[in-house]
């Protein structure tokens, strides 16, 4: 079997390699390099409790699934690309600064997502962590791997598995033939398979060619992100921390912060108001960041969708499936979306249900 990917992000990338691995000839065509659209710009984190989601919703048991295969999966990568990606588990805070906030924590521990701690304990864990916070949940399953590495070893071990690359190579059209994709068109030539993957990010749904039934309503979403360096007298923190709208995760011996969320199309121009907005809302979080120095800023366009969940599965066009809309969890699902989605493609079944989010369920309705 022959399987075009467009899109060379965590998923893309996952999804072939899990297709080579079981001898399909997989190539991936990628707009620019492996690994350095959202994958890069991301934090890294896995935590598998979700921002917004209900215990119950779709998205958290995706999460969670997703969670508890990401050692076996970053084993794999590591073992057949021959690099680091730097996997570890080392807990989260999520802190409450108001009553309410510490209320919702209670009801989130209620669900397993974790412990909530006293002030005082959570302190015991972070000490530099504000006065007026009043409590935190922990998580000690809470993990990180290292974003910009994972790219590169996972193009690396697609590549070991027989997987091929097209880079600087963007796909503009799809070409139909009796109602049946006939190739993907780039600016160089026509590229035919027996199945297709759309997983172009926030890319997905500018993709000319594909009925409005197929064509997915993905929205670009804006996230901005500083790094900063401590000074010389301090450490970086061990667990990731979150709150006030943030999160901070330690990666290649910075800390963190991120992210800006704003719906502005393909716009990802860096602003002095979102590196300000993260610092104040870092610093309230931990004083002492203030006298931190930012040592670098950057952003990058995740894959929004109208009803904030992912678009997986099969689409309304026989042979092309799509595997985007993934927002802030691109990292944490990547494993489970590999799994699945080549599962589906070679007919195989699977133990992860994608029915809340089927490609399909947009039909009829107008998005744009």
């Amino acid at each position: 079997m022959k399987v075009i990917v467009i899109g060379a992000g965590v998923a893309g990338l996952g999804i072939g390699w899990r297709l080579a691995q079981q001898g399909a000839g997989v190539t991936v065509i990628e707009r620019g390099q492996p690994g350095r659209g959202a994958t890069w710009a991301a934090a890294g984190m896995i935590a598998a409790v979700q921002e917004k989601a209900e215990p119950s919703a779709p998205e958290e048991d995706l999460a969670r699934r997703a969670a508890s295969v990401w050692p076996r999966f970053a084993e794999e990568i590591e073992h057949a690309s021959g690099r680091a990606i730097s996997y570890r588990v080392e807990g989260g805070l999520v802190l409450a600064q108001s009553p309410s906030d510490l209320e919702a924590l209670v009801a989130r521990a209620r669900t397993g997502a974790g412990e909530v701690l006293s002030p005082s304990l959570a302190r015991r864990i972070e000490p530099r962590l504000s006065a007026l916070i009043e409590g935190a949940l922990w998580n000690t399953k809470d993990a990180k791997v290292d974003n910009r590495a994972l790219g590169a070893a996972l193009a690396a071990a697609f590549a070991g598995a027989g997987g091929s690359i097209l880079v600087n190579e963007a796909v503009v059209r799809f070409e139909f033939r009796d109602n049946r994709i006939l190739g993907v068109r780039t600016p160089f030539a026509l590229h035919q398979a027996d199945a297709y993957v759309l997983a172009a990010g926030a890319w997905s749904g500018r993709i000319e060619g594909l009925p409005p039934d197929a064509l997915p309503p993905i929205i670009p979403v804006k996230g901005e992100m500083i790094a900063l360096e401590a000074p010389a007298q301090d450490s970086l923190p061990g667990p990731a921390i979150g709150g006030k709208e943030i999160y901070m995760v330690t990666q290649r011996d910075r800390l963190l912060v991120g992210a800006t969320v704003l719906r502005v199309g393909f716009d990802s121009s860096l602003t002095d108001a979102a590196s300000e907005w993260l610092l104040g809302r870092a610093a309230s979080l931990m004083p002492p960041l203030r006298d931190w120095t930012i040592a670098e800023q950057w952003g990058g366009l995740r894959p929004g969708t109208p009803d904030d969940r992912p678009i997986l599965g099969p689409s309304a066009v026989d042979g092309l499936f799509i595997a985007s809309g993934q927002f802030r969890s691109g990292i944490l699902y990547a494993p489970a979306i590999a799994d699945a989605l080549s599962a589906l493609i070679l007919g195989k079944s699977s133990e992860i249900d994608l029915a809340a989010f089927d490609p399909q369920r947009f039909a009829g309705s107008v998005h744009r």
